[in-house]
């Protein structure tokens, strides 16, 4: 594949609950149709990634010769961010996405993956298992997934927890950054205090935030912190109405339309810290989302107002969990000494 030339830098200046600015590279066909999608330099680390991630877990849904064509043609468009996980169908999108991404010059891409394994060993196993079926030597970012407890977080960072192979896994060159996703406030919130990872990935969406604030403590104290958010959820419009047919199987609604998909990405976008936000897993919906990407200026008034409209309708697709996050430290306090909720040296 031939290298893109990334000409020019421009500022996305903050708005609605954005404070901050981040650069954006932008690349010379801003204008054309099949402009590629912008990247953002991805905090402390210096990479450059678009600001669109490939969603793995889209592979699901299709046989591999579409996702190959998939995943060549989002490279071609200036896609680089490609994140994938075991957990995503048993294997399967790990699969296909290892055999999709051949033919594509390693040092061009930036590769995400991730474990749910808590402990040691078996984190260590997935992590060499993952790149096995990925056909690589190294992921350029290695992702702790899915924190929801403190427990979650207690076990991955403790003794013999799933960060010393990880570390172990840096040392030997197999992974460049480390980082986590989490689902609950609570978590993410523990996670950032306990270990100065390089990323965090956390559901940054208008119905959430707008309704209930569900992810601006996270966005300031990553930021805070120094630590780049890579936003997922940015099209969800909230679960599923009981009157609402739902056209999509998908455990939550989605923005559909070239403008709504327009304006919610934008709002993730202009989030302080954030540096790129992954669509839901629908190749259709990854289409779009890259059609719209030469647009990331912050919202205006009336385009804000139209999200809100859509928010004050929809219904939370995370609370249930936080809820229990929440009960489940409340428990967990009482089981452990108060040292054990302290942040780690690192």
């Amino acid at each position: 594949m031939r290298r893109r030339n990334f000409l020019k830098t421009i500022s996305v200046v903050a708005a609605g609950y954005a404070l901050d600015s981040l650069p954006v590279i932008a690349s010379e066909e801003a204008n054309n149709q099949k402009a590629l999608v912008p990247r953002r330099v991805l905090g402390k680390t210096k990479e450059c990634l678009s600001i669109v991630g490939f969603p793995g877990l889209a592979l699901i849904h299709y046989d591999q010769a579409t996702c190959t064509d998939a995943l060549h043609r989002a490279f071609d468009r200036g896609i680089n961010y490609f994140d994938v996980a075991p957990a995503y169908g048993n294997g399967e999108c790990e699969t296909k996405m290892g055999k999709g991404l051949q033919g594509i010059k390693r040092s061009n891409i930036f590769l995400a993956c991730k474990t749910k394994k808590r402990d040691k060993a078996g984190a260590q196993q997935e992590l060499e298992n993952s790149l096995k079926i990925l056909k690589t030597d190294y992921f350029d970012l290695y992702q702790l997934h899915h924190l929801v407890t403190s427990e979650d977080v207690r076990t991955a960072l403790g003794p013999g927890g799933a960060i010393e192979a990880i570390l172990k896994a840096k040392e030997e060159g197999k992974v460049k950054y480390i980082g986590f996703s989490a689902h609950t406030t609570k978590a993410a919130l523990e996670a950032l205090n306990k270990y100065s990872f390089d990323t965090v990935m956390f559901p940054i969406n208008f119905v959430e935030l707008l309704n209930r604030g569900f992810g601006r403590e996270v966005l300031e104290l990553a930021y805070t912190k120094n630590v780049p958010v890579l936003a997922i959820k940015p099209l969800s419009r909230g679960a599923w109405p009981q009157n609402v047919e739902q056209k999509r199987k998908w455990w939550y609604r989605c923005m559909e339309t070239s403008e709504e998909v327009s304006l919610a990405m934008r709002f993730s976008w202009s989030q302080k810290g954030v540096v790129a936000a992954i669509p839901p897993s629908f190749l259709d919906l990854l289409d779009v989302a890259i059609n719209v990407s030469s647009n990331t200026e912050p919202l205006a008034e009336k385009e804000l107002n139209f999200l809100k409209d859509i928010a004050k309708n929809a219904s939370s697709i995370f609370q249930a969990e936080e809820q229990r996050a929440q009960t489940a430290h409340l428990i967990l306090r009482h089981s452990y000494p108060d040292n054990v909720f302290e942040p780690l040296r690192c």
